[in-house]
C-alpha cells in the first residue's frame, strides 16, 4: 500500500518507554533463568495504589445519574472550580475556572495539542516554527514538535549553567543560525524537571517571563511534578504565576498521575492566559468529549481534601527513603553523588555512565543483559544527555537493594 502518512509522522520511532519495554519482554526468559529477572527503574509511574478515599469515593459515586454521560473538553464545572480552589491554596494563585483552566486528558495530551495547534508545518529547515526547549527534556516534547513539522530548538541543561539556560542567548544564536524570529512560538521549562530531577529559582523563572514578553513568545510551564518535594533544604516548588507578568504570556500544565498514583486514569489541567485557554479549546473542542465525569468528580475531591495532601505527603516520604537506598548504595558504588547536592524533587537520579563505556546506549543495554535492571539511556532525552542516564526509584525499597546488590555482584561500578 502507498504510503498515506505525512513525513513528519513517519520519521517518528516507538516512543522510548515502550522500546524498553519491548527489548525486556524478549530478554526476561534468559534473564529470569540465570536469576536476574527484570528489574525496571525506567518509567516514571508511581507503583504504589492511589489514595483509598479516592478509590471508595469513585466506586460511590460510579452509581449516581447521568454520570456516564459525555461529558465537556472544557471539564465539568465542579472539576474547574476545584482546581482553582487547589491553585489558591497550593500557591496562592487566583485562576478563574470559567476562562483561565481547561481540563486534559492527562497533560501529555495537553501539551502535544497545544504544540500541534502553535505549529504551521513547513518543510524549508529555516522556514520552520520553532519551539526552544530544555536539553535533556521529557522525550516527548522533542517528538510532539517533530511530528507537527516544527523545529525543537536546544536550551543546554548542564551542570556548568547551574541548569539555567541563557535564553537571551540561545534567542540569538537561533537567529544566527538562520531562523526567523517571526517564527518563533513558544518556549518549554519544566520544573522540577524530568529527567533530571533539579528545581529552580523564581528568580530564573522571573527572566524566563520577561524574555518571553519582551520577544511575544509563549511561555510553556510543565508542572507534572510540583507536588514531588522533600528534604529540608528544598524550596517547595512553586507556580510560574506566583510571578509578576506571567498570565500575560504564560501557561501551566498539571497532572494527578504522579502526585496520586493514578497515571492510567489520565487527568490533568492547563491553566493561565485566558486568550490562549480559550483557543486551546476551541480546538480541544474539535477532538474530544473531555474526561469520564466519575474521574473528574472523585477527584475534584480528593483535590483539596485532608486525605489527599496526607497521601502526597507519606509519598514525598517514600521517595525520600527510596533516593537515600539508592544514594547510599551509587556512592560505595563510587558515582559521584552525595546526599548534600542530590535534588531531592521527583523520583529520578541523573547519572554520568563509566567512563569505559562509550555511549549510554552500550552502558544500559550491558546493565540490562547482565543483570536485568533497567535503565534509561540520556541521549532519549536530547543530545546534552549523552554520557548520562536516568533511574526512577519508583518500585519496592527491597528492589532497590537489590538492584544495587546486582551492581555490586556484576561488577558495574562507576571507576
Amino acid at each position: 500500500m502507498r504510503n498515506l502518512f505525512n513525513d513528519d509522522v513517519m520519521t517518528l520511532d516507538t516512543y522510548i518507554m515502550f522500546k524498553l519495554k519491548e527489548q525486556t519482554t524478549k530478554l526476561t526468559p534468559e534473564l529470569k533463568a540465570k536469576g536476574r529477572a527484570p528489574i525496571s527503574l525506567s518509567m516514571g509511574a508511581p507503583t504504589a495504589n492511589p489514595p483509598k478515599a479516592l478509590i471508595e469515593r469513585l466506586k460511590e459515586i460510579l452509581d449516581e445519574d447521568g454520570i456516564h454521560m459525555y461529558s465537556t473538553p472544557k471539564g465539568e464545572p465542579y472539576y474547574r472550580k476545584a482546581i482553582a480552589e487547589r491553585m489558591k491554596n497550593r500557591f496562592g494563585v487566583d485562576m478563574d475556572p470559567e476562562t483561565e483552566i481547561f481540563s486534559l486528558v492527562g497533560s501529555k495530551e495537553g501539551i502535544a495539542n497545544l504544540i500541534r495547534f502553535l505549529i504551521n508545518p513547513k518543510k524549508e529547515e529555516f522556514e520552520k516554527d520553532v519551539i526552544m526547549v530544555p536539553d535533556p527534556c521529557y522525550a516527548s516534547y522533542l517528538q510532539f514538535i517533530k511530528c507537527s513539522g516544527g523545529k525543537a530548538y536546544s536550551m543546554p541543561m548542564t551542570e556548568e549553567n547551574d541548569y539555567k539556560p541563557d535564553v537571551e542567548k540561545i534567542y540569538q544564536q537561533l537567529l544566527n543560525d538562520g531562523y526567523k524570529a517571526e517564527n518563533v512560538k513558544a518556549m518549554i521549562i519544566n520544573f522540577p524537571n524530568n529527567p533530571l530531577g533539579v528545581m529552580t529559582t523564581k528568580e530564573y523563572v522571573k527572566s524566563c517571563i520577561d524574555f518571553c514578553k519582551k520577544h511575544e513568545i509563549l511561555l510553556i510551564s510543565d508542572a507534572a511534578y510540583c507536588d514531588m518535594y522533600f528534604g529540608d533544604k528544598e524550596e517547595k516548588p512553586f507556580s510560574i504565576f506566583e510571578l509578576e507578568g506571567a498570565k500575560d504570556i504564560a501557561v501551566e500544565f498539571f497532572s494527578f498521575s504522579k502526585p496520586y498514583a493514578i497515571t492510567g486514569w489520565r487527568l490533568g489541567w492547563v491553566c493561565g492566559n485566558k486568550d490562549i485557554i480559550q483557543r486551546f479549546g476551541k480546538g480541544k473542542s474539535t477532538i474530544d468529549n473531555g474526561i469520564f465525569k466519575a474521574l473528574q468528580k472523585a477527584c475534584a475531591e480528593i483535590l483539596n481534601s485532608p486525605e489527599g495532601d496526607k497521601y502526597i505527603e507519606e509519598s514525598n516520604k517514600g521517595y525520600a527513603r527510596k533516593q537515600a537506598i539508592m544514594v547510599k548504595g551509587l556512592k560505595e558504588l563510587g558515582w559521584p553523588i552525595s546526599e548534600e547536592t542530590v535534588p531531592h524533587t521527583t523520583f529520578y537520579l541523573w547519572l554520568p555512565i563509566p567512563k569505559r563505556y562509550s555511549s549510554s546506549f552500550e552502558f544500559c543495554e550491558d546493565v540490562l543483559k547482565k543483570s536485568g535492571v533497567v535503565l534509561v539511556p540520556g541521549n532519549a532525552y536530547g543530545e546534552h544527555g549523552e554520557g548520562y542516564f536516568r533511574i526512577s526509584f519508583v518500585c519496592s525499597d527491597e528492589q532497590l537493594q537489590e538492584v544495587i546488590d546486582r551492581f555490586k555482584a556484576d561488577g558495574f561500578t562507576f571507576n
